[in-house]
């Protein structure tokens, strides 16, 4: 699908969809808990339906009584494009003891699962590609894990949601730093809202320095009602399009004090220029003193689509650094998103691990090839907003995996957007 979007001005205000981050970490813990609770949730993607998919699946294989399933039948566990599916609840099947099939889509079987699998081995499980399917077999045994911190914080996630449940305790040693500390933040905090509690602190070990996560697994508790809360990496995008207005943009549904990491988009947008206005449910952001900005993006990776759109047209040259992680997304995002930038007339370049992007007063317009990466293609749609000419973006239809009403509320802010199939021309 297209998306042909011709020059407007985006202005009023919008709610937050759910977090997906917490989505996937919340329905984990929701299926492993003692008994059942009252979930809520605004909306869906295909990244959480993916999860609630495989947890059904997992679900079912544990109430079963087929002894088939015992002897060693695999679960099928369809993951979709869905990286933290895939990376939770690969280590949570091994808990279980459940020999499951991880079926992958897109780019996920490209993405790395090492040193996670190293680790899981080490714990009994026996790991192997087959075509598009990842199969786990084994009973993951406690104890300690051992993990660097400049790997994806996901790994680090699974084996928390894992060893709670695994009946004697385990310890993760993540060496220092740890990159994109606050998802493991709010995978602590979700463990605690059932019951679990986390340890954290630091051990030196051979010379190298490790925090050390501590679980000593309970029973996991679950809430009577269970809210998610809105997400700040997709309204990460309605307050970067606020930025390029006088008018601004407000965002509802936002908390303000979450431990959400992409949080730092406010932080960012002031970098920016933007001023920024919060209250206890809402955030705006609006034109105020536009200029470039140099922003480690180390912790924030998913920022920086939505970043650089602002720096595509802010007043001297932006250096978006630390950025190496952007090529193990869904598209190799350093490439993908100078490539959108090129393609409506601006200037942005990848310099080894950072991505510098020099402000044009304004873009032309032009095809952008969403590489079928959700965040390309609103990245596209809040730059086509500063465009002379109309926007055309390929794979729009790729904003499903997070927010699926993306586009409808794109139009209801003014957007000036028609979709198409790609037959029509």
């Amino acid at each position: 699908m297209n998306a042909s979007i011709r020059p407007s001005v985006l202005r009023g205000s919008v709610e937050a969809v759910s977090s997906k981050s917490m989505a996937h970490r919340l329905l984990v813990l929701a299926m492993l808990a003692d008994q059942p609770c009252e979930f809520v949730c605004n909306t869906t993607s295909l990244d959480i339906e993916a999860t609630a998919r495989c947890l059904q699946a997992l679900q079912d294989v544990r109430h079963s009584q087929d002894p088939s399933h015992k002897d060693g039948e695999f679960c099928v566990l369809d993951c979709g494009e869905s990286g933290t599916t895939l990376r939770f609840l690969l280590p949570v099947a091994c808990a279980l003891g459940i020999h499951a099939r991880f079926e992958c889509h897109g780019r996920l079987m490209e993405r790395p699962l090492a040193p996670l699998d190293r680790e899981l081995y080490n714990h009994g499980i026996a790991l192997r590609k087959e075509g598009h399917s990842i199969l786990a077999t084994g009973k993951l045994t406690p104890g300690r894990f051992v993990l660097p911190g400049d790997v994806s914080s996901q790994y680090v996630s699974g084996l928390l949601l894992a060893t709670s449940v695994l009946g004697r305790p385990s310890e993760i040693w993540v060496s220092t730093p740890v990159q994109s500390r606050p998802y493991i933040t709010l995978t602590t905090r979700a463990l605690e809202l059932f019951g679990q509690d986390v340890s954290c602190g630091s051990v030196v070990y051979e010379g190298v320095t490790y925090e050390r996560f501590f679980v000593d697994p309970k029973t996991l508790v679950a809430p009577i009602r269970c809210v998610v809360e809105g997400d700040w990496s997709n309204a990460a995008f309605w307050l970067a399009a606020g930025t390029l207005e006088q008018e601004g943009l407000t965002v509802f549904g936002l908390d303000p004090t979450s431990p959400q990491g992409d949080r730092a988009i406010l932080a960012a947008l002031a970098g920016f220029g933007a001023r920024i206005a919060r209250r206890t449910d809402a955030v705006r952001a609006t034109l105020d003193n536009p200029r470039a900005a140099r922003i480690d993006v180390g912790a924030i990776p998913d920022l920086v689509p939505p970043l650089a759109a602002i720096a595509a047209t802010a007043p001297g040259t932006s250096k978006l650094t630390n950025a190496s992680r952007l090529r193990l997304k869904e598209s190799d995002r350093l490439a993908s998103v100078s490539a959108a930038i090129n393609a409506l007339g601006g200037h942005a370049r990848i310099m080894e691990d950072d991505l510098v992007i020099r402000g044009v007063e304004c873009l032309s317009g032009g095809v952008i090839d969403a590489c079928n990466d959700h965040r390309i293609a609103m990245m596209g749609a809040v730059m086509a907003t500063h465009a002379t000419g109309d926007v055309v973006i390929t794979d729009a239809e790729c904003v499903a995996k997070s927010y699926p009403t993306f586009w409808q509320d794109y139009a209801s802010l003014g957007g000036r957007v028609s979709l198409s199939s790609e037959s029509e021309g």
